[in-house]
């Protein structure tokens, strides 16, 4: 009996250890067991139907919309700005030339700093913190191992579930609007914006999606033998992801179930096939890669194209860029093999600029800053639109427009008059970037992630921390890459800001629910290469 009680108490002792050092796996074990996942199983298109011979005309003038939205792209990842990653050894001539072919506008800025916030930004018109949709969803135990020190306690008392924290059923999607003209909308890729019922995208107005749910996934299993994988041991976001993330996707509301290749490469010819199924009537196409952001993982054959490259974690990311790249190509081909890419508006962004906790820190060259930050290199994103029918190949616009003006330039563009019974923040930008009889956009630009907020006008722009109240002043008409604070400076303008953005401030609501995390994110330096002296930081809130 003694030895018994001394091997139960053995257990005890070890279990306790593991759990403490590894209760972290915990997630991702449950959400196995709760939702498992299947063999990969074909997916069958919702095919068009023909066009009656009075309907064709009509039908063929309004423009396909293909909105692709990348995920955590630094704006140095793609070789238009001349640029690109590997020291511009990585060309990226498919993303290029939906600029090259088109318009691309300089200052174009995202949602937000952070995916999930941008993500209903672009499909609402929106700030999202109209919405309430403050801060981007992660699960609890996520925060809590991520966060360390700054993780906030009191707020788990009657937190939401995961599942539930989301875009409101109340919001109109793009995918909604477009039903007016009997629009076929899809979703392929990323959502996070909800997966609770109501939430999802075939709740939101889209009537076809292939993807996943979640924040991220893996691109291929750990083990398999034509992928390249690329830790970062000094991460503690990549720590959780990478025993948590499934590599799963689901069609519309099916159980889940594993895709045939990496995952970039899969969503890809998966979106040329429905791009094949819907050749004959209007189709809005929301296209949201989850590349390139963590876990990094690279098909094998494009990181041994790239051997030029000696950090391994650069060489694993150029390939990710590069097998995005091609697929993008790939959509593009075949809306030209169907007859479609005349009058098909092809629009690309991402969600925000790449993030500090890669470990590579020339993402966002020339910008300062990262993800979760508001300076250039969180918010300032490439920004194309091609449309032959109507932009002159070589465009450009220069005044800042902003996610948020993506869901009234696709709504003019189909002829769809815009909502009013809400606030739309965004603008037709188009109207203004191709009439030069049009004055230029006359609007700030704001930004909130708790008490860090930020906006910007006529070139000027604030960042504060009600936190602490530190204030940066930057006027980027002179100084794009925000060197030369002019907060002391220049007090007049300070305060002129401060009353623009507290102006706007105040129409927004609450978030719906509140932030665990509160901690300080360095500026100017990537999180395993922090200097002994002093350095710059936000305070971000999620």
């Amino acid at each position: 009996m003694k030895k018994v009680i001394i091997g139960l108490f053995s257990l005890s002792v070890v279990g306790g250890y593991l759990f403490s050092q590894y209760w972290y796996y915990l997630p991702g074990i449950v959400s196995e067991f709760i939702s498992p996942i299947g063999e990969n199983q074909p997916v069958s298109w919702e095919q068009a139907p023909g066009k009656s011979p009075s309907e064709g005309d009509d039908v063929d003038k309004l423009p396909n919309i293909v909105l692709i939205v990348v995920d955590d792209l630094g704006f140095n990842d793609i070789t238009y700005y001349g640029g690109g990653i590997g020291d511009g050894s990585v060309p990226t001539p498919q993303i290029d030339s939906i600029a090259k072919q088109g318009i691309q506008f300089t200052n174009g800025y995202s949602g937000n700093a952070t995916c999930a916030p941008s993500r209903a930004a672009l499909l609402t018109g929106r700030y999202p913190t109209r919405a309430g949709f403050e801060f981007t969803p992660a699960p609890a135990p996520f925060m809590k191992l991520t966060a360390g020190d700054a993780f906030i306690e009191e707020n788990l008392e009657n937190y939401p579930s995961y599942n539930s924290l989301g875009l409101p059923g109340s919001e109109l999607t793009l995918a909604e609007a477009l039903k007016e003209k009997n629009y076929h909308s899809i979703a392929l890729g990323k959502w996070h914006l909800g997966s609770d019922e109501g939430m999802t995208p075939n709740d939101q107005g889209f009537d076809e999606f292939l993807g996943f749910h979640a924040g991220a996934a893996l691109f291929m299993e750990q083990d398999d033998p034509n992928v390249v994988n690329s830790k970062q041991d000094f991460d503690p976001i990549d720590k959780f992801l990478w025993p948590n993330l499934s590599y799963a996707v689901r069609f519309n509301k099916s159980d889940r179930f594993k895709p045939d290749s990496h995952l970039t490469d899969y969503i890809s010819r998966e979106a040329t096939r429905a791009i094949a199924a819907n050749r004959d009537r209007p189709f809005f196409m929301y296209l949201a890669y989850n590349a390139p952001h963590t876990p990094l993982q690279s098909e094998k054959h494009d990181y041994d194209a790239l051997n030029h490259i000696e950090d391994h974690t650069e060489r694993t990311y150029a390939g990710m860029i590069r097998g995005l790249d091609r697929g993008i190509g790939q959509v593009l081909a075949s809306l030209e093999e169907n007859g479609l890419s005349d009058n098909t508006v092809v629009i690309f962004t991402s969600d925000n600029g790449g993030a500090g906790y890669v470990g590579l820190p020339d993402l966002n060259k020339p910008y300062r800053g990262w993800k979760m930050t508001f300076f250039e290199g969180g918010i300032h994103t490439p920004y194309f639109i091609k449309w032959p029918k109507k932009i002159a190949a070589g465009s450009q616009y220069d005044s800042p427009v902003a996610h948020i003006d993506i869901f009234s330039t696709v709504l003019a563009a189909a002829g769809i008059a815009l909502p009013d019974d809400r606030i739309i923040d965004g603008k037709d930008i188009l109207k203004v970037a191709l009439d030069p009889q049009q004055p230029s956009l006359d609007r700030p630009l704001f930004w909130r992630s708790g008490g860090y907020k930020s906006v910007l006008q006529d070139g000027w722009k604030l960042q504060l921390l009600e936190q602490s109240g530190k204030t940066w002043l930057f006027n980027l008409n002179e100084d794009p890459t925000e060197q030369r604070d002019l907060s002391v400076l220049n007090p007049e303008k300070l305060n002129q800001l401060r009353k623009v953005l507290y102006s706007i401030d105040d129409q927004m609501i609450e978030s719906l629910w509140p932030p665990l995390v509160e901690g300080a994110n360095v500026i100017d330096y990537t999180i395993d290469k922090i200097p002994d002296g002093e350095y710059e930081t936000v305070i971000w809130e999620n």
